[in-house]
């Protein structure tokens, strides 16, 4: 063998050892505490990258510093200690996705909560990913129907919008959304539910509310409860918005909640504090708005060539003192496509859901509903709005015109009207039926505190003997001349049998009273 097949030889064994190696790029902990840690000598580091910490405890970057990089650790950061060593991973951060996920409990990591057993899925996504173009999207114009009379006669919410719901502490804004999701049964929509910073009891309970009325069926569970590290809660809802857009890409339909996002953005502020970030209004950091815009944007109604598909997000956000107009309500206000606002005053007078009308507001529109609706709703906004003025005129106890007793009479029936007891959302062609009843003015002459059970027997009536006239609803989607006309027939047909019902019962108690 001569020289250079000697060479040639020796430079193969080298190569093929080389190989053999595995490198790993590791830094050093050089601080840690509150779920913090700063490492020191990873300077190919990326942002979001994910980060292995002994005893196999994850960890994200979101500082990038000269010398240094910041990590938030998912996990008890009291069994890590300085001097420990990092391994760079190389990836992101992703979640498991797919319909293995539905009907069980997961953690912001995609983890089982439910005790079900392990996940077997067989895609994962990042858990940040661009929002789709303008290009890829179409205009909102399919309706999603909550089965709420007050928000989709008024409020209207479509497929692939973003509606904030907003207001103070237990005014029942959670209670709405619970009731969208139960009323997605067998229309094929996926929810998606993330709990960020809630109590593990509070969202126990929501998950057995969902569990009786059959709806975890078709729901994910994303919980990243008080207890957890705020890192945690602070990806929660980009990890459910990833498991909401596997659905959206492969042409299928999916609501998400995010139960709040004013919890999300304390975390995110303390996180970025403790990483020594420079503090803003509020002390929140100057990206808080573009944390939650890059979220919520994500939320669309992809075109047909996309196989249109859509994500409708929920976004909760709850207020001090029902002040609209703080930092983080007015920057989601900026973001989201109308608001549905829950005033503490109507809650407590027992107007449920507690709905301000004036301050709600759904930029899609008419375009989120069927025409049926429209044709119903379209003065109903106009004469609650005249209503809420001439009760403020009428409290000075001045002389009123016939007109505006008619008007105040009127109002004062459809809120009743509007009123709904939790967990019963309705079928859109029964809001239609008894929303026509009342802005025709059927209802008029019913006492006021009849309207409910109007209202009950009116619909139980529509359901035993008179299907056929609500599949004509829902299938036609308007109300045409011949249809106005039968459903006109119809109330006054049911309006005789309850007015005598009311007689004969009035009779009875009057003879009870003299015997």
């Amino acid at each position: 063998m001569d020289t250079s097949q000697l060479s040639d030889l020796i430079k193969e064994k080298i190569k093929k050892y080389r190989n053999k190696i595995q490198t790993a790029r590791i830094g050093t902990v050089i601080e840690v505490g509150d779920g913090i840690a700063r490492i020191y000598g990873l300077d190919e580091a990326m942002a979001s990258e994910l980060l292995l910490f002994p005893n196999n405890i994850y960890g994200m970057v979101l500082n990038l510093e000269q010398d240094l990089v910041g990590a938030a650790l998912f996990g008890q950061s009291h069994s890590i200690k300085e001097g420990d060593e990092v391994r760079l991973t190389g990836e992101t951060i992703k979640v498991p996705v797919g319909e293995e996920l539905i009907g069980r409990v997961v953690d912001g990591l995609g983890h089982p909560l439910d005790g079900k057993g392990k996940i077997e899925t067989k895609k994962t996504r990042p858990i940040e990913m661009p929002a789709p173009g303008v290009v890829a999207r179409q205009p909102v114009k399919e309706p999603l129907q909550t089965g709420i009379k007050a928000i989709d006669s008024m409020i209207p919410i479509g497929r692939g919008q973003r509606e904030l719901i907003i207001g103070d502490r237990q005014t029942g804004k959670t209670a709405i959304c619970i009731d969208a999701i139960l009323n997605q049964k067998n229309t094929g929509v996926i929810c998606i539910y993330v709990a960020i910073g809630q109590k593990q009891s509070t969202v126990a309970q929501l998950v057995e509310t969902l569990k009786r009325y059959d709806a975890l069926s078709y729901t994910i569970v994303v919980v990243a409860s008080a207890s957890k590290p705020a890192p945690l809660q602070y990806i929660a809802p980009y990890s459910g918005c990833a498991m909401g857009e596997e659905f959206r890409d492969n042409g299928k339909h999916a609501l998400i909640i995010y139960d709040d996002l004013s919890k999300h953005a304390k975390c995110y502020r303390q996180l970025s504090l403790l990483l020594r970030r420079p503090p803003g209004r509020e002390a929140y950091p100057g990206d808080i708005f573009y944390i939650h815009a890059r979220l919520l944007e994500r939320a669309c109604k992809y075109s047909e060539q996309k196989g249109g598909g859509s994500l409708t997000a929920l976004p909760i956000i709850e207020t001090q003192a029902g002040d609209i107009s703080a930092y983080i309500p007015t920057n989601l206000i900026s973001i989201t496509d109308g608001q549905i606002y829950l005033q503490t005053d109507l809650f407590n007078k027992g107007v449920k859901p507690a709905i301000n009308v004036g301050l709600s507001v759904s930029r899609v529109g008419g375009n989120a509903q069927i025409k049926a609706m429209k044709q119903v709703a379209g003065r109903l906004r106009l004469e609650l709005a005249q209503y809420r003025e001439k009760e403020a005129f009428a409290q000075f106890g001045t002389e009123l015109d016939k007109t505006t007793i008619q008007q105040i009479e009127r109002g004062c029936r459809m809120i009743e009207l509007l009123e709904q007891p939790l967990y019963q959302p309705l079928a859109v062609n029964e809001q239609v039926a008894i929303l026509f009843a009342g802005a025709s003015g059927f209802l008029d002459d019913i006492p006021l505190e009849d309207i409910k059970r109007f209202e009950e027997e009116f619909l139980s009536f529509l359901r035993k003997q008179k299907r056929d006239l609500l599949k004509r609803i829902e299938d036609k989607k308007e109300i045409d001349d011949l249809l106005k006309e039968e459903l006109t027939k119809t109330i006054k047909e049911f309006k005789e049998k309850f007015i005598i019902s009311r007689h004969d019962q009035s009779e009875e108690e009057e003879e009870k009273d003299k015997s």
